[in-house]
């Protein structure tokens, strides 16, 4: 991989951007390269998007289905051992898209056969089992989120930041198109399936584009770039999120091989000795710079006197031990119990845009806003999709500037008979200078439903 090589790619989609056709942008690529790794394509997005070129990454979004089409016959394929294991994350995901594009078969079937068919009392049993495939079809979204929340955030470590919001973005008017499907299905009556039809072909397009963009592009990158341990953290993951269709056929439990015990008790590895030098050689150093040394005269000569005081190793801290908190005392444990109990979800994002805490107040399936530990650490905007970013950055800009103190929000969530409360509030330290944002989340339905005046009985 070149400079010259990412330039020359990086030229030929800036043509794109600027209105040359397809055909044109295809022949130069063809005549120039024989084969394109995943990590060239995103390397390139990358230069594309933080570059002054005037392209975005919603300009890039838009050509995404051209981009993937360019490459579609270049793409260099990754060999990587064990990821055909059944339980491996990729070896899922390629199952998962299996089982999606089959229900894709079936719901096109069915449609087929829905315009044809005369009677109504079929027709409607038809529709049920057309819905049926469409609910089935519908957990495509538990494949995205494990996407969106577990593989991108490694490849954000690694420096591969582009891609990510390029298909997030894609995800979300994927699901906004599934979503006119659906109400399409819902609103069927009778034999016209037209609106239906022009609906799913709509989203089948974008849908079955994603998982050639998927597996062509996004795994290739993946391959090239995760470790073991990256692999393994997402599989522990996984569950939390669920899976579309398909669950994996076992447990993925790589064997790894400890080379420690090829080595007699005796034999420590040369870096180990070297580590150990050097460690003693920085103790010394480190004491010798402590040292403190009183000369005295004598008649006969000088005395020098050394002191070294000894080294005071640093109290761990005591999760049990009482610390002041506000007014009062509280061990780090009895503040992780109160807030793991208080009747609300709290994240917090500190001074630096880092999303740094979140409260284990609920299971993950009953959490209104979802949040996962593979999300601390990161940059609060890259914890949200694309078509959020512009509220998120709002709200932290206002708070971290004191235009505000705190914004409030509230939504009806009729799928889980929930009304949602969210705060935004600005953390200050007693001088004023901003720590960070705090967010709460509480679901006020209950309190909606009280409808009397007072009430201080126990009950039984």
């Amino acid at each position: 991989m070149t400079d010259q090589r990412i330039a020359v790619l990086r030229d030929i989609l800036l043509d794109l951007h600027h209105g040359a056709s397809p055909e044109s942008v295809q022949e130069r690529f063809d005549a120039t390269f024989s084969g394109v790794s995943a990590i060239e394509i995103s390397l390139m997005e990358h230069e594309l998007m933080n570059s002054d070129s005037g392209v975005t990454f919603e300009d890039v979004m838009e050509l995404c289905d051209v981009h993937a089409n360019l490459f579609k016959n270049a793409v260099q394929g990754v060999e990587v051992a064990d990821t055909d294991h059944p339980g491996h994350p990729v070896q899922v995901f390629k199952q998962e898209n299996l089982a999606l594009r089959a229900a894709m078969i079936r719901i096109r079937r069915l449609l087929e056969s829905f315009a044809s068919q005369k009677d109504a009392d079929l027709q409607e049993e038809m529709k049920k089992g057309l819905v049926r495939q469409l609910t089935l079809l519908g957990q495509f979204d538990r494949h995205y989120q494990r996407k969106e929340e577990l593989f991108f955030p490694i490849m954000e470590r690694y420096g591969h930041d582009s891609p990510p919001k390029v298909m997030w973005g894609v995800d979300d008017q994927i699901r906004g198109l599934f979503a006119k499907v659906l109400q399409e299905a819902e609103q069927l009556e009778g034999a016209d399936t037209s609106q239906l039809q022009t609906a799913f072909e709509a989203f089948a397009a974008e849908f079955e584009g994603m998982i050639f963009k998927e597996e062509s592009i996004l795994l290739m990158i993946l391959l090239e770039a995760f470790t073991q341990d990256d692999w393994l953290a997402i599989a522990k993951e996984s569950d939390t999120y669920g899976y579309a269709i398909i669950m994996p056929q076992e447990k993925w439990l790589p064997q790894r091989h400890d080379f420690s015990e090829d080595r007699a008790p005796s034999e420590a590895p040369q870096s180990q000795v070297e580590g150990a030098n050097a460690e003693e050689t920085t103790r010394r150093q480190h004491s010798l710079s402590q040292e403190v040394q009183q000369v005295i005269d004598t008649p006969d000569g000088q005395l020098t006197i050394s002191f070294t005081p000894k080294e005071k190793a640093e109290p761990a801290l005591d999760r049990s031990s009482q610390q002041p908190f506000g007014h009062g005392y509280l061990s780090v444990e009895q503040a992780n119990l109160i807030l793991n109990h208080l009747p609300m979800e709290i994240t917090f994002v500190n001074k630096d845009d880092i999303f740094q805490y979140y409260n284990d107040q609920a299971t993950f399936e009953e959490m209104i806003f979802k949040r996962t530990p593979s999300q601390v650490g990161r940059q609060v905007e890259l914890c949200h999709p694309p078509k959020v970013l512009p509220k998120v950055q709002a709200i932290m800009k206002g708070l971290r500037d004191g235009v505000k103190d705190d914004y409030v929000m509230w939504f009806k969530s009729q799928s889980r008979n929930k009304f949602v409360h969210v705060t935004y509030k600005a953390v200050r330290d007693d001088q004023g200078v901003f720590q960070g944002v705090l967010e709460y989340v509480q679901d006020i339905q209950p309190y909606r439903e009280i409808d009397t005046d007072s009430y201080r009985e126990i009950d039984e």
